[in-house]
């Protein structure tokens, strides 16, 4: 019997495999075990059922293509073929393709990367801003052709013929599209400064309107400084894109409506306020009417004199009033002063030295004598009476009677 080398077992096996064509082309449905996904790009997992398991590979040229992020515990449908890994001598699973079970990948991969973005607060109602009320230049990032430029041109010229439109164009979908809206709407923001952005494309699937959940194109709108509408698809469709930016319109048509001001809006507008002075202006007019037709017909306008006599007669009887007021309080005033002068004479004490009486002082001290304690036997003393004074000698001190 022939000995064979361990290569020449394992190539010929590899070979068996390779023969046949069901083991080239099937598809494996399967919950994912041990997903690794390393720097070079290439993905290394296990699909395993209840029974069994078999090892999988996905270089990075087919994985580069997946729209959702595999998780160990989905169930998923890997497309591609069985082939031998001859280094080890297993078997393996070389996938080209792998959809989620039940949701569509596109469907997960918008959950997942909608969770990553809110949890980021790139939807955050705080980080909207506000359409300016009257913008003079509006930038349009979408398709050169098809119905949506034609759409916004319209409804904006029609709303404020003076507006300027920029068109940005670019790929609205296909593997380039993300990268190309999302350097349109930088550009704007750092080359050709406009007042608003419109950013969006007519409907379709969501394959179609991918682009506009690519998360290039998600964080340009948070990051763009110009407010940003949204429109994109029609009134049922939803993309990442509409979470993010300032404000969403359902159609293209609702962005030029959003972003323009509506002249006729504002022509009516004037109007009602025209016609609102005008009635104000009657009113005041007829209330000032009405106010000089009732001074002209007052008594004081037709005989003034009368108003000026009234007056007259007043200011008289006020002036005789004051001087009556004025004559009682100097009378009062005079009175008050005579009794005052009356208790001062009565306090003089010339008043006292007329009525008999007089000032004892000694002549040695210049003090008055008030008690005979003050003096003794042999002091000299003058005498002050109400017309003249004389000198005197204490010849004897008496005390008081008992």
């Amino acid at each position: 019997m022939e000995i064979h080398s361990v290569s020449d077992v394992t190539r010929y096996i590899k070979t068996m495999f390779q023969r046949e064509t069901v083991l080239s082309h099937l598809q494996v449905r399967g919950e994912l075990s041990n997903f690794k996904c390393y720097a070079s790009g290439h993905c290394y997992f296990t699909l395993k059922d209840a029974n069994s398991c078999i090892k999988c590979v996905m270089f990075r040229s087919r994985a580069q293509y997946l729209r959702f992020r595999p998780e160990n515990g989905m169930q998923v449908v890997v497309s591609g073929g069985i082939s031998v890994y001859e280094r080890d001598g297993v078997y393996q699973l070389y996938a080209d393709r792998m959809t989620p079970e039940g949701a569509g990948d596109l469907a997960l991969a918008f959950e997942q990367l909608k969770v990553k973005l809110a949890a980021e607060g790139l939807f955050d109602a705080a980080h909207k801003k506000p359409l300016p009320k009257f913008p003079k230049r509006i930038g349009i990032v979408t398709s050169i052709s098809g119905a949506v430029l034609r759409d916004i041109y319209h409804v904006s010229k029609r709303r404020w013929p003076a507006i300027q439109l920029v068109l940005k164009p670019v790929l609205v979908q296909g593997e380039e599209a993300a990268e190309q809206i999302a350097d349109a709407i930088r550009f704007f923001n750092e080359k050709y400064p406009v007042d608003v952005l419109i950013v969006g494309r007519g409907g379709g699937s969501m394959e179609d309107l991918w682009a506009f959940n690519e998360e290039p194109v998600v964080r340009a709108i948070y990051d763009s400084r110009i407010p940003v509408i949204s429109a994109v698809g029609h009134e049922t469709d939803f993309t990442l894109a509409d979470f993010a930016s300032d404000q969403r319109a359902a159609t293209p048509s609702q962005a030029a409506e959003l972003a323009v001001p509506d002249r006729e809006d504002y022509l009516r507008y004037l109007e009602s306020l025209r016609t609102q002075l005008g009635q104000q202006l009657k009113r005041a007019l007829t209330e000032k009417r009405l106010r000089l037709d009732a001074c002209c017909r007052s008594t004081a306008l037709k005989n003034p004199h009368l108003l000026l006599a009234s007056r007259l007669q007043r200011l008289d009887q006020a002036r005789n009033k004051l001087d009556s007021l004025t004559k009682a309080q100097a009378q009062a005033k005079r009175h008050a002063l005579e009794i005052v002068l009356q208790k001062l004479d009565l306090l003089n004490p010339m008043h006292i030295l007329r009525q008999g009486y007089g000032i004892i002082e000694k002549e040695s001290e210049g003090g008055a004598v008030s008690s005979i304690k003050d003096v003794k036997k042999g002091d000299e003393l003058t005498v002050t009476l109400k017309d003249g004074r004389f000198s005197a000698e204490v010849r004897q001190v008496k005390p008081p009677r008992a």
